[in-house]
């Protein structure tokens, strides 16, 4: 199929997508799977294990929009799946990062090593990304310093490391609007494909290949992107069906991007598509199409599911994070874009019964954190919530400090969730180091909308009973992590960020996320009442594909009906 440039842009979306992919798919059909005739056949593993991530969605918008969604999105899980009412993550420091590294691990932060989205490095103070390697570049697009390249700080298997170990005929695709969210879950032996918002394309890095398969070529060179240029995001349903969310336009709502109203228009005041415009496609409803469209090409493109081994494809849906961060989960426009993702999810399962058959395939569905309500949302409700300023923060502990110790700079940054330390200065003055965090965890302490600071020692200890010093004690690396980390108060965040709001705390609105699955030959249907945590879904996984759990995994199998 050979369309131009003008030809692609006169097409609608749904159209240029789905050429995009006849473009891409040079392999032949897949044979038709027969169904089972025996017991063992039954049992037999999923032709393919899809693994689908919503970035930043919160369980309580699942269930809050549930009379609201399409016949076979979210529904095929909550009506005949199995899903898990009371999921939770374990650690404490709930960022994108950390989540994406526990979900196919099992391991949390305080073995894989992935702390935080960044971090400074505790003996130079450089900065440090969660997936950066300066060793390896994206492929045909430029890599930034500290762009994510590879999972070398990634310390665990996953499974689908394991998979590829016993069984290297088996392929493991990672995608997603994010490097890390491509890149974690995909694990060492897999390959990650991420969105490039400089070029609208999707790219790998030289850490998996020194160039990409014809049908990444060929979906690129179909320039999907650009077709979106020009996209209207209305809201899907009448005014009155928003009633349970806050209105747009709020003072606090982002209004950079694509604005803070709907319906919103994608490229407006611009003269065509273009790096500016490319970074505006993920904070809407059509970075989660293209990115579906894009898995949709890799698995026609390698064959997933249909070449007489288990695969596995992992999806990792950066919007909602996106829109939830400019606008609050409270907002109509994160009630609309989760109502657009609903029938995107629709319609990739029904394109995944029609490719594989309905009983070859697996697909469970988490989130890699919720999110809490924007802080003057939460104010303008009767709740305590504020913003923590950073900087603020940093010069309240380094006057207390100096006014005990001596003048200088004792703070110096923060590093994830703690804060590290003037190590020179400390053994300059000829003190213990242990000494001056407990000393700038009472000043911690003191500060407005801080609940907790917990010291190097603590985080050693084995105290049981102090309230989220566990959770942070699963998020604390000693190698990575800063030697004080810090706990905000409920509703309460730090940041620099005026507007919006964000995740990263102990707390419900953050680790309370879905844990979705369908697939009737292994999972069964019904919903689970009992507490679950996300690391129990590796050890689940690694069982169904008939494989160890990965090494360093912290969780048990989860309570699956009997099928």
């Amino acid at each position: 199929m050979s369309l131009t440039r003008r030809t692609w842009l006169a097409l609608p979306v749904s159209a240029v997508l789905a050429a995009a992919l006849a473009a891409c798919s040079t392999a032949s059909p897949p044979a038709p799977h027969t169904a089972p005739t025996s017991k063992g056949a039954a049992n037999a593993a999923p032709k393919l294990l899809v693994f689908m991530v919503v970035d930043g969605l919160p369980m309580r918008q699942v269930l809050g929009y549930r009379d609201q969604l399409a016949p076979d999105g979210f529904r095929r899980f909550l009506d005949r799946g199995t899903w898990f009412a009371n999921a939770h993550y374990g650690h404490g420091y709930t960022v994108t990062a950390a989540g994406h590294s526990v979900m196919l691990s099992g391991a949390y932060p305080q073995r894989s090593g992935i702390i935080g989205n960044e971090w400074r490095d505790p003996q130079t103070n450089e900065p440090v990304y969660c997936t950066g390697d300066t060793r390896y570049q994206y492929i045909g697009n430029k890599t930034e310093p500290l762009a994510g390249t590879s999972p070398a700080n990634y310390k665990v298997e996953t499974v689908g490391d394991v998979l590829r170990t016993l069984h290297p005929e088996s392929k493991v695709i990672g995608v997603s609007g994010k490097d890390r969210g491509a890149i974690l879950p995909a694990g060492h032996k897999g390959t990650a494909y991420m969105f490039m918002g400089g070029t609208g394309q999707f790219a790998s890095s030289t850490y998996y290949m020194a160039q990409h398969p014809a049908w990444v070529d060929a979906f690129n060179a179909a320039k999907p992107a650009d077709a979106l240029f020009g996209k209207t995001w209305a809201p899907l349903l009448p005014p009155a069906a928003y009633a349970r969310s806050v209105p747009d336009g709020q003072p606090w709502q982002s209004n950079t991007g694509n604005g803070n109203t709907l319906p919103a228009v994608l490229g407006a005041g611009m003269e065509g598509p273009g790096p500016r415009f490319y970074g505006n496609i993920l904070p809407s409803p059509f970075g989660d199409e293209i990115t579906l469209a894009f898995a949709r090409a890799a698995i026609e493109g390698e064959q997933l599911g249909a070449r007489g081994a288990t695969d596995i494809l992992t999806v990792s849906l950066s919007s909602h994070d996106y829109v939830n961060h400019a606008f609050g989960p409270e907002s109509r426009l994160s009630h609309d874009h989760f109502l657009h993702l609903d029938r995107y999810l629709q319609g990739f399962f029904q394109y995944l019964d029609a490719r594989l058959g309905r009983d070859n395939y697996l697909v469970m569905l988490t989130a890699d954190h919720g999110f809490m309500d924007t802080p003057e949302w939460a104010k303008s409700q009767g709740r305590d919530a504020g913003r923590i300023n950073p900087a603020q923060l940093i010069g309240y502990l380094n006057a207390g400090l100096s006014q005990r110790y001596g003048e200088g700079r004792w703070v110096l940054n923060f590093s994830a969730t703690g804060l590290l330390f003037n190590q020179e200065l400390i053994a300059a003055k000829g003190l213990q180091p242990d000494a001056v965090y407990a000393q700038a965890k009472v000043l911690a302490e003191q500060v407005d909308g801080v609940a907790a600071a917990f010291t190097r020692a603590q985080l050693a200890s084995d105290d049981t009973r102090t309230p989220y010093l566990a959770q942070m004690r699963k998020s604390w690396d000693p190698q990575r992590a800063a030697p004080l980390q810090l706990v905000p108060k409920p509703g309460w965040m730090t940041g620099t960020r005026l507007m919006g709001t964000t995740h990263g705390s102990p707390y419900e609105n953050d680790t309370h996320v879905p844990i979705l699955s369908w697939g009737p030959r292994w999972v069964g249907q019904g919903e689970v009442a009992q507490r679950v945590e996300v690391a129990d879904i590796a050890p689940t996984l690694a069982g169904l594909l008939g494989l160890p759990t990965p090494r360093q995994a912290q969780g048990k199998p989860l309570p699956l009906p009997r099928r």
